[in-house]
């Protein structure tokens, strides 16, 4: 059994300890012919007994996170992160599209217990409150990935085709749209704002990277979109 692979599209491809694994649209794993994909975006390798993800990349970022959604991190262009755990997502967006692969290690440095749910049936997801029609709208924009069994691609929906969706005018979503997104930075969730007062011009995109890997929405929630939206305003 090889150290450490990664699963994509339901493809396994072994990583070897002296040689960069390399990710984009070229390289070990050859994601996508999106011109909006970096030809080399990011790699990993293993340096002082350790695993590495590494960002090498100029524009796009990713969402690392644990497969319960409780760990995430966001990894920037030239940043690297530690690969510790026996399996996280990868999720980035490159354009219209959103891709998802899984990295598994055989012996990591840290061992943890899934756990499926609380004793009472329910997980809260850290410290957001969200209304019904504030998840509604975070359903719609990760519809397709929700949808989507195992990893792969999916594109985001644009903000008319999610209005349209919920019922909504464009007015009214862009301005849900701007109170989840605040929500989600004061609760300390980066890449929502490209600044004091300014909304980031991927915010979408970083919305749904960290709604699925968060699990802040799952494929259960789907059926909220046929049920109706109530009005919260």
């Amino acid at each position: 059994m090889n150290e450490l692979y990664v699963e994509y599209c339901g493809q396994y491809y072994p990583v070897v300890e002296d040689k960069t694994f390399v990710i984009g649209r070229e390289g070990d794993l050859a994601i996508d012919e999106n011109p909006y994909l970096h030809r080399q975006f990011l790699t990993i390798s293993k340096h002082a007994g350790l695993w590495w993800l590494n960002n090498i990349g100029t524009r796009l970022t990713a969402t690392i996170a644990d497969r319960t959604g409780g760990l995430q991190a966001w990894l920037s262009p030239q940043s690297s992160l530690p690969l510790v755990l026996n399996r996280v997502s990868v999720v980035f967006t490159a354009g219209p599209t959103t891709y998802e692969l899984s990295i598994h290690v055989a012996q990591p440095a840290f061992r943890q217990d899934h756990v499926d749910s609380d004793s009472d049936g329910e997980t809260t997801i850290g410290p957001v409150i969200l209304t019904q029609a504030q998840r509604a709208l975070i359903v719609a924009l990760c519809e397709p990935m929700l949808k989507r069994d195992g990893t792969g691609l999916s594109a985001i929906p644009t903000s008319a085709a999610a209005a349209e969706r919920l019922g909504w005018g464009i007015t009214k979503f862009n301005r849900k749209l701007d109170n989840v997104c605040d929500k989600l930075d004061r609760a300390g969730i980066a890449g929502l704002r490209g600044g004091p007062g300014k909304l980031a011009t991927n915010r979408k995109a970083r919305l749904v990277e960290h709604a699925v890997s968060s699990h802040l929405v799952t494929r259960a929630d789907l059926d909220m979109l046929e049920a109706g939206i109530p009005d919260d305003e």
